[in-house]
């Protein structure tokens, strides 16, 4: 394929895409459909499979391309400075601006599962972006002093030996009970966050920013941060 024909496809496969989003406020993941696409832009159907083989892989483009919208937020915001504590700060409130300004992307990543379809291998690493993001700072936290793990519960062995796992892949040379508590951490990011999008704290919560920055507070306890390195003044060293 000559350039200028990729570059074409590219721009038409773009224009599916950005409809398809469109779309997908209108009438959600399981009511997205080839047709309908291309009917808005003017397309014969068939000439859909030329872009997308099927439903399932335009779908797929669209969790790819969220996840990878909503990592890109995370990761810029790591980057601020400052203590590990007060990056994983701005890295949650990150992803909750960026999850309530796309209400409608964030239901695709972690809403209800779409009829019929099951996520291919390639959306795990899109998907995998703010967890490793996440998991960077705490083993930065770690490895800096900042995180006390302190007197705790063992953690039960058949948990152990799989946060052992994912201590390995995310976050290595933390201890597991840190590990742990990161993961309960990432749980309840996305619970409180998924709250808020799908409107379950109306009329509950009235501010539910100071919610989520007491969340925050109590996220980076549970991990085991010393307090005074959670909202202090940035560091001039770092």
């Amino acid at each position: 394929m000559s350039n200028a024909r990729q570059r074409v496809h590219q721009a038409v496969r773009r224009d599916i895409v950005d409809e398809a989003r469109r779309q997908l406020a209108e009438t959600g993941a399981a009511g997205l459909s080839l047709r309908a696409v291309a009917r808005e832009l003017g397309m014969a159907s068939s000439a859909m499979y030329r872009y997308f083989a099927s439903r399932d892989e335009l779908i797929t483009a669209l969790i790819v391309e969220a996840y990878d919208a909503m990592g890109e937020v995370a990761e810029q915001a790591a980057t601020t400075g400052g203590p590990a504590a007060r990056r994983i700060a701005e890295v949650c409130r990150a992803v909750r601006a960026w999850s309530l300004d796309h209400p409608y992307e964030y239901g695709l990543l972690y809403g209800s599962p779409v009829p019929g379809y099951e996520a291919p291998g390639l959306t795990t690493g899109p998907a995998s972006r703010v967890v490793d993001t996440l998991g960077r700072l705490v083993v930065d936290g770690w490895e800096h002093g900042e995180v006390t793990p302190g007197d705790h519960p063992p953690v039960p062995r058949p948990l152990a030996a799989q946060v052992k796992r994912l201590g390995q892949l995310a976050m290595p040379g933390v201890p597991t009970w840190t590990v742990a508590r990161a993961t309960q951490v990432w749980a309840l990011l996305f619970g409180q966050i998924g709250f808020e999008v799908f409107g379950r704290m109306t009329q509950v919560v009235e501010a539910p920013e100071v919610l989520f920055e007491f969340t925050i507070a109590t996220m980076l306890d549970l991990v085991g941060f010393a307090p005074d390195r959670r909202t202090g003044p940035r560091s001039t060293s770092a």
